[in-house]
């Protein structure tokens, strides 16, 4: 990566991990190899209090393949949103495009997320772009669970998403750190901003298994936390006032 690149980066490569040690350089390298397709671009680790060994392979990494990689460290476990907005408050380019550091998302798909969004020229509000999984490589009860989980979602919140999980998503940074902030933010991504004005552009992508590792996820967690936080959602979707485009006189 060059040094104009790092000084003006137009898009940041955000990537929250816990304990993916053994992904952590199979994952740098090919978003090193994803970089050449991409316009200036910063990428930027957040390890999520780690237990194992994903810090040092973060800085093997930034050794041995990507040298401007920047690495940010929770030193307790905060969760996932948390960690995204640690990464994209600390980024200085204007879009944000987010993955997972398991090996399932292709960062190659970056470009064609990129791609989507130049064809809103100067809009005022910029879209979402979400990477729709329509293979999932997941156990047959996580797929059920997340079927019915997206179902749930689509008829209360009317987000327009049929993936909202999916982590590979494209937005600009202004508007995500404009969302109210809370743990779980990252699976309502397209219903907040959706009440923000932002068009939805949902993207096919291929979905890999993962690499090494398990999901730090239950079936049952994820169901428990998604209905708490989806009434929560609903309840802010509702109180959300947007205000009209303003002249300044």
């Amino acid at each position: 990566m060059t040094a104009s690149k790092m000084h003006s980066p137009l898009l940041a490569i955000v990537v929250s991990v816990l304990n993916e040690g053994e992904n952590i350089l199979p994952v740098c390298t090919e978003i090193r190899t994803a970089l050449a397709a991409l316009p200036p671009a910063e990428v930027i680790f957040v390890d999520d209090g780690s237990t194992d060994d994903t810090l040092q392979k973060l800085q093997e990494a930034r050794r041995t393949i990507l040298p401007e990689l920047r690495i940010l460290v929770h030193p307790d476990c905060l969760g996932k949103s948390t960690a995204l907005r640690t990464a994209i408050r600390a980024a200085r380019a204007p879009w944000i495009a987010t993955m997972d550091g398991d090996g399932q998302d292709d960062p190659a798909f970056i470009s064609t997320m990129f791609d989507a969004v130049q064809t809103y020229g100067n809009a005022p509000v910029q879209p979402l772009v979400v990477g729709i999984r329509r293979k999932r490589r997941d156990r047959l009860s996580r797929r059920l669970a997340t079927r019915f989980a997206n179902g749930l979602r689509q008829r209360l919140l009317k987000d327009n998403c049929p993936d909202t999980g999916g982590p590979l998503k494209l937005f600009q940074r202004d508007l995500f750190l404009a969302l109210p902030q809370f743990e779980g933010l990252h699976r309502f991504i397209p219903a907040l901003m959706k009440s923000y004005g932002a068009p939805l552009i949902c993207l096919e992508t291929r979905h890999r298994a993962r690499l090494h590792g398990q999901s730090k996820y239950t079936n049952l967690h994820r169901a428990l936390v998604g209905i708490r936080d989806m009434l929560g959602v609903l309840w802010l979707q509702k109180r959300t006032r947007r205000p009209p485009s303003l002249t300044e006189l």
